[in-house]
């Protein structure tokens, strides 16, 4: 069993950040590369004590992937770390992906954290992962046999790659089609390098191409490659290309030059760290950024401009600032709406709540050159302008980051297949992960709209046992079980 009185023995601790004026003059991770002697191997087996291996472990109901939390805090903490590393992969494909990526919902639902700070699942999670890769740990896990049948998977991000590595494991052949250059969806080239750099993901495809899954990038499926091809020659498809549909800002002066949506900022500063481009096109060096969207993806715009040598950067919400200490209205161990402070928010800019861009400016050559803004309140659930509160705040670059509104249909794909998407642009599944065509399946984004990172995983697995239980009559692949409509999860 745990030990009873680690909680009251030893606070939270998280590993130091490297210094901002240091890291702002790279793009690695923001954490110390390797075991940093102020917290290594023993600071995480001590954090690792903390948890209480409760009797009811909510973390399990935080977390969707329904990842053993107690077990490898244990293994951890009794210095068993290979063992750590087969119980988090029991239940999680990609623990170097959430160990990084994921906001750690588990952690809002830990019970010490009814009254005290959580315990660091999180940084447990992530220095096993990160050990097992190191030690050699983590090898190819070939199937035992092969049945035979072929499956597509559309897409290579999280969702993606966790089906087609469950399903490869159950002995079925499968192809990932991706129609970016490289293995990864927004894993590559959505997700700065400061955050994860692609190391981490290149490793993991080692392992998975060892194993047998087969990568073709380059391909938009049902444009390159043709709806008739692909249902000859695969006997069903896992359709996980996400939802990658930007919202829109359609307010005055929209069209001014200057505007852009969050990824078509993102994509080409990551392909410059991979070595595609000498400088992107898109450079906020010397300019005033504003960054519309208070979420993570504009937080990875702001640290990106940063890098870049932004003369200012000013990050926009319309909500109002959420409190410093969870309120009432998210009790434990729902997901709290708190203050957050992420390592881009560290290193400089400014947050302003409570706002709304009323129209966009130029300078008379059709570029954007600010933004006027009004404060806003809500009034029976919707937002009213406070009169007199207009304000103009300079702007050479605009990034939208504002979420996603569904799947990108431009292909044809999906009306080829007849798979059919609801009025919110997801694509329609049943209560098995079927889509509206036959032999056709749906996880992550794509079906659940924008989501977390453990969720895409999680619909993965699971999507995975349908399809192996669908082609084989029964299916022993785990799987958490899932709804297949959206639930509320944090942004």
């Amino acid at each position: 069993m745990a030990d009873p009185t680690g909680f009251m023995r030893h606070g939270r601790e998280l590993p130091a950040r490297r210094p901002v004026d240091l890291r702002l003059m790279d793009w690695r991770e923001v954490y110390p590369e390797g075991d940093d002697r102020s917290y290594g191997p023993e600071a995480v087996r001590t954090q690792a004590t903390r948890c209480m291996d409760c009797g009811i472990p909510f973390c399990h109901n935080g977390c969707p992937l329904g990842n053993l939390i107690p077990e490898w805090n244990d293994l951890v903490r009794t210095d068993r770390w290979q063992f750590a590393i087969e119980r988090l992969h029991a239940t999680n494909n990609f623990p170097e992906f959430t160990g990084r990526l994921c906001p750690a919902p588990c952690e809002s639902a830990c019970v010490l954290g009814i009254n005290a700070d959580p315990v660091t699942i999180k940084q447990v999670e992530v220095s096993i992962v990160d050990r097992a890769f190191a030690e050699g740990w983590v090898t190819p896990q070939l199937p035992e046999r092969h049945t035979g049948k072929r499956v597509a998977v559309v897409g290579s991000g999280p969702a993606g790659l966790a089906a087609a590595q469950q399903l490869t494991r159950a002995g079925h052949e499968v192809t990932v089609y991706e129609r970016a250059d490289r293995i990864g969806g927004l894993l590559r080239y959505g997700i700065p390098e400061f955050k994860m750099e692609k190391r981490h993901l290149d490793m993991r495809l080692a392992q998975m191409e060892a194993e047998g899954t087969r990568f073709v990038t380059g391909v938009d499926v049902g444009a390159d490659l043709t709806v008739a091809d692909l249902r000859a020659g695969y006997d069903a498809v896992v359709l996980a290309m996400g939802a990658t549909v930007p919202r829109d800002l359609p307010a005055p002066g929209r069209e001014l030059s200057g505007i852009y949506p969050a990824m078509d900022y993102l994509v080409p500063a990551n392909r410059v760290q991979l070595g595609d481009l000498a400088q992107s096109p898109i450079d906020a060096n010397g300019k005033h950024v504003v960054i519309i969207g208070g979420g993570d993806t504009g937080a990875d715009c702001l640290g990106t401009a940063h890098r870049q040598g932004a003369a200012s950067v000013v990050q926009l919400e319309i909500m109002p600032r959420p409190p410093e200490e969870r309120p009432s209205s998210t009790p434990w161990p729902t997901w709290p709406l708190v203050y957050r402070t992420s390592s881009a928010h560290e290193e400089g800019g400014d947050r302003v709540f409570s706002v709304n861009t009323d129209r966009f400016t130029g300078d008379g050559d059709g570029n954007v050159s600010a933004l006027v803004l009004n404060e806003v309140e809500m009034v029976d659930g919707r937002f009213r302008k406070v009169e007199g509160s207009e304000q103009e705040i300079p702007a050479d670059l605009v990034f939208l980051a504002m979420g996603f509104t569904g799947v990108d249909t431009a292909s044809g794909l999906l009306d080829g297949l007849g798979a059919e998407v609801d009025d919110r642009g997801n694509v329609i599944r049943d209560g098995r992960w079927k889509a509206t065509a036959p032999d056709v399946f749906v996880a992550g984004d794509a079906g659940r709209g924008q989501s977390l990172i453990v969720w895409a995983i999680a619909e993965g697995r699971a999507c995975a046992a349908a399809v192996d239980a669908h082609l084989t009559g029964e299916s022993s692949l785990p799987a958490p079980v899932l709804p297949t409509t959206r639930a509320l999860t944090p942004r």
